[in-house]
């Protein structure tokens, strides 16, 4: 690991939180999807069903 100097705490922490929005953007991302394909599939169970 480079030395990062005075900084360290700084930029460790904009890693931390980067890393942490991206975990947050593909389980928002992944949650939506399921939703989405939940809806999907009840209409078209509505569909056939008519």
């Amino acid at each position: 690991m480079p030395d990062l100097g005075k900084y360290a705490g700084a930029i460790l922490t904009s890693w931390a939180a980067t890393l942490a929005l991206v975990v947050l953007v593909i389980a928002v991302s992944w949650w939506q999807s399921a939703r989405v394909k939940k809806k999907l599939e009840a209409a078209e169970a509505r569909r056939k069903g008519s």
